[in-house]
């Protein structure tokens, strides 16, 4: 064993000789109990003076003090170092852990005991600074504990020193610690906290500090406080750790800082449930309000598709061989055209443009003899024409519309057609472009009008345009009566016109509606004719043009598109029949509510409709210009269904073969339009 090595420091001291920034591990080498005392003498010492200590101890020189061996709570000093660094809040935090016990005479303190800062244990730090001569500028604060003779800390002898409590752990391999002494002084009381005191900042490197044989008397040395046992004066056993009230913030702490559970996938589910569920509830709710408060689609009617008919039977319609042609039946459909469809001069055919457009600008209804109109001079020298056809006029004259549009379409005037012209527009060519605006409106592609009679070979056309413009016209009753007449006699006119359509008196039926030809044109001849059927008068309309006879002849050729119309007109008027297209209570439609329902409507009387073997007319269902409910009872009209094409088509009412319901809750929900 090695020879103690006697020196002014106290066993505590020397064990205390670590570094001020705080509490070290234990030595890598254990220190024999040799190098603190002998253990004879220490053994010896403590025999002796043990009960001196137990009854009263006093103070002397070379003591402790006796605040210096009071117990006090642990504070935040406790576990911090020079530089107010703390150590780890887990050793704070946990009483059960770093609890002290007192090591019994002459044994190794445990390596997991909680170290002493070397400036509270009254000892110097590696340079020699003695940290417990700092450390008193705060202890001030906890003089509740002090008792008389606290300068004597510093003349302590080791006998003196084994009666201390044990200050807590010896680091690991250190020498035999002094038996504990119960303190004389009362507990502290465990109610009553202590207010931290900031350790005192260790001396600048370099600067030896006062050693603790040089601390001045009356200066009170760093307390090391003995903690309660388990029990009020009752040490704590073998194996047993000390047990000590905790803090309210350290509780706090330990509550507040308990770590998060482990991440898993279905936390991450919950986590993300509990965030977005909320927003989810809030837009579905926003969503199904929204869908609920929308107007809903308005009704329509639509054609179920076993909507149609066929007429039974053969037919063909006698076209000419040679020119173009076209044919329709009004209100029952178009019996299509013959002939390449290309543009042809149309001649006198195009007064029937000029009259139209004399009628929308300036209509006239049944019994009405219209505006007055004077004649100018240039009425009067185009009546000198000789190879145009032309109505005497004198300038200065003054005819009704009425009879300007007879002068017009029955002998087929140029001279009438030119002083309308001017009448209305103020020139020829402002009206020739009046009449191609209204060909345009009228879908006719293939038409261009240069002049107001057709004279120039300019004006040019097709059959099935000319066919659109008679269909347009023919609606007028008044030109439908001026068209028809055979002759008419004007009053202010030397003699009687006569019209140049003589099927209008040889063949039965027949309406007009206007000759044409010229050399460059040919004949052409826009026609209408009637035919009764169920007791119906059905319109049939036509164009025949470019029809040319080898002769080379202007009256020859207008002489052979009447023979060859008038055929045409034979052969649609003995194939013309009548049918019942629809019976009653045939479902014909739906109403379709905008949201994919579906409600069935029916004929409510049978429908016949006139037409021709092979035919196949058009079905329309339409409202009739009611609106479609979105509820009704089985019964209701909603609407009318047509069989046909035109003013003249064939109509019957439909009615709801069943109930119509207002969408459901299902279908407003899911609806995106």
């Amino acid at each position: 064993m090695k020879e103690l090595s006697v020196t002014g420091e106290s066993p505590d001291e020397s064990k205390q000789g670590q570094s001020s920034t705080g509490p070290t591990q234990a030595p890598s080498e254990p220190r024999e109990p040799a190098e603190a005392t002998a253990p004879s003498e220490a053994k010896a010492s403590s025999e002796a003076k043990e009960p001196e200590a137990e009854s009263a101890p006093k103070a002397k020189a070379g003591t402790s003090p006796a605040w210096a061996a009071a117990p006090r709570p642990s504070t935040d000093d406790d576990a911090r170092t020079d530089g107010a660094i703390p150590t780890d809040p887990r050793r704070s935090l946990s009483a059960g852990a770093d609890a002290r016990k007192p090591v019994p005479d002459g044994a190794k303190a445990p390596a997991e005991a909680r170290q002493t800062p070397r400036w509270a244990a009254g000892g110097t730090d590696v340079a020699g600074t003695d940290s417990a001569a700092q450390a008193t500028v705060a202890l001030p604060a906890l003089g509740a504990g002090a008792g008389a003779g606290a300068g004597e800390d510093t003349a302590r002898t080791p006998a003196a020193e084994e009666k201390r409590p044990a200050p807590g752990a010896a680091p690991s391999g250190a020498g035999a610690r002094p038996a504990a002494v119960k303190p004389a002084q009362a507990p502290v009381r465990e109610s009553e906290p202590v207010p931290p005191v900031a350790p005192p900042r260790p001396p600048a490197a370099g600067v030896p500090g006062p050693r603790a044989a040089e601390r001045p008397t009356g200066v009170p040395g760093p307390v090391t406080p003995a903690r309660p046992a388990t029990q009020p004066g009752t040490p704590p056993g073998p194996g047993q750790s000390e047990q000590r009230p905790r803090p309210p913030i350290d509780l706090l702490a330990q509550l507040t800082n308990t770590p998060a559970p482990p991440q898993t996938p279905m936390r991450s589910v919950a986590r993300r449930f509990k965030i977005w569920g909320p927003v989810v509830v809030v837009l579905a709710v926003g969503v199904v309000t929204a869908q609920m408060v929308r107007p809903l689609p308005k009704p329509t009617l639509a054609l179920e598709g076993s909507a149609s008919y066929t007429f039974q039977g053969d037919f063909s319609v006698p076209w000419p061989d040679h020119g173009q042609s076209a044919a329709k039946v009004v209100g029952a459909g178009s019996l299509g055209t013959s002939g390449e469809q290309k543009p042809v001069p149309t001649a006198s055919v195009a007064k029937v443009m000029t009259a139209y457009v004399i009628l929308k600008g300036h209509p006239l209804k049944k019994g009405e003899s219209g505006e007055q109109i004077t004649l100018d001079a240039q009425a009067e020298a185009d009546s000198a024409k000789k190879d145009e056809s032309r109505v005497p006029l004198k300038a200065g004259q003054r005819f009704t519309q009425e009879q300007m549009l007879q002068m017009l379409m029955i002998p087929s005037g140029n001279n009438v057609a030119r002083q309308l012209a001017r009448w209305d527009a103020g020139s020829e060519d402002a009206f020739a472009e009046k009449m191609n605006k209204v060909a345009r409106e009228l879908g006719m592609k293939d038409t261009v009008y240069t002049d107001p009679s057709g004279f120039l070979e300019s004006t040019k056309s097709t059959a099935a345009d000319q066919l659109k413009l008679a269909e347009a016209v023919m609606q007028n009753e008044v030109f439908r009566q001026v068209v028809r007449m055979p002759s008419a006699t004007i009053p202010g006119l030397e003699k009687p016109i006569y019209n140049n359509n003589a099927l209008l008196t040889t063949q039965p039926g027949t309406a007009g509606i206007k000759t044409g030809s010229t050399t460059p044109a040919g004949g052409a001849l826009m026609w209408a004719a009637y035919r009764t059927v169920d007791g119906k008068d059905q319109l049939l309309l036509g164009v025949t043009m470019d029809q040319r006879s080898p002769g080379g002849d202007s009256n020859a050729h207008l002489k052979r598109a009447l023979d060859n119309t008038q055929k045409v007109i034979a052969g649609i008027r003995d194939g013309l029949v009548s049918a019942t297209v629809v019976k009653k209570g045939q479902v014909v439609g739906y109403v379709d509510d905008g949201l994919g329902g579906r409600t069935p409507v029916v004929a409510t009387a049978d429908l016949k409709s006139a037409g021709w073997p092979g035919l196949k007319p058009a079905f329309k269902l339409a409202d009739g210009g009611r609106a479609v409910p979105h509820e009704a009872k089985a019964g209701t009209e909603v609407g009318v269904l047509t069989v046909g094409d035109g003013p003249g088509a064939a109509k019957v009412p439909v009615a709801l073969q069943k109930d119509l319901s207002e969408p459901g809750f299902g279908s407003k929900l899911v609806r995106l339009g």
